[in-house]
């Protein structure tokens, strides 16, 4: 039944709204958690600290966070790959061009694909740049979350990824959410005003809460 379901637009579709509904409720909390850089460097580095004792002493050290981890590593390959599959099966099924473009199709529907892989490309650079510090321009400090941040947006060209990377986020964001509605069946035509108006207002406040913190150490509130 997993294999007929995976197999199917419909179960793909599916595939890609759950993972994108985990992903979703982790940006959340991710930028709340960032927010907290405004109150200080104790502040941002007990919460850093804190996301690693989770559930101690029943959870040993990390235990939580990897399995959080674990969780949005599977979601965003799920993501990706119904995704791509997704995609190759339309130009299977459609190999020519539309002779006329859909007049209704929104600038972040037709740059999904873009998005996504701007995306991915985005997380592969975050982890390796603020999580390993293998790409950190500066020099990194395990178990300093507050310093390596400000460290690496004092260089112009990580704010310049950073914020490019969370404007295709909000566009991702404003079209996958309804996408997502749609295919889990909580659309409808008496809803979509509404389901519209809360993936605008999420993917406004996520994409300004995350560039919050690049524009706070820029402009020297946070230093």
């Amino acid at each position: 039944m997993a294999r007929t379901m995976w197999d199917s637009s419909v179960g793909k579709k599916t595939v890609m709204a759950v993972s994108g509904v985990i992903m979703l409720l982790y940006l959340v909390a991710h930028v709340i958690g960032n927010l907290k850089i405004f109150f200080g460097a104790g502040e941002f580095n007990h919460y850093a600290h804190w996301l690693r004792t989770v559930g101690e002493p029943f959870m040993h050290y990390e235990w939580t966070l990897w399995l959080i981890r674990i969780v949005l590593v599977v979601a965003v390959v799920a993501h990706a790959t119904s995704a791509y599959q997704l995609s190759r099966r339309d130009i299977r099924a459609r190999p020519s061009k539309y002779v006329h473009s859909k007049p209704r199709a929104s600038y972040a529907t037709r740059t999904m694909r873009w998005g996504g892989t701007i995306l991915g490309l985005f997380i592969v650079w975050h982890v390796l740049d603020l999580t390993t510090g293998t790409v950190h321009p500066g020099h990194f400090q395990a178990g300093h979350p507050y310093q390596n941040v400000v460290d690496d947006f004092s260089h112009w060209y990580s704010n310049v990824i950073y914020i490019v990377a969370m404007l295709a986020l909000g566009l991702h964001i404003r079209h996958g959410f309804w996408s997502a509605a749609q295919t889990l069946g909580v659309g409808s035509r008496a809803r979509d005003r509404a389901l519209k108006t809360i993936a605008n207002v999420l993917a406004l406040l996520l994409t300004a809460g995350f560039i919050a913190v690049p524009v706070g150490v820029m402009t020297g509130v946070v230093s």
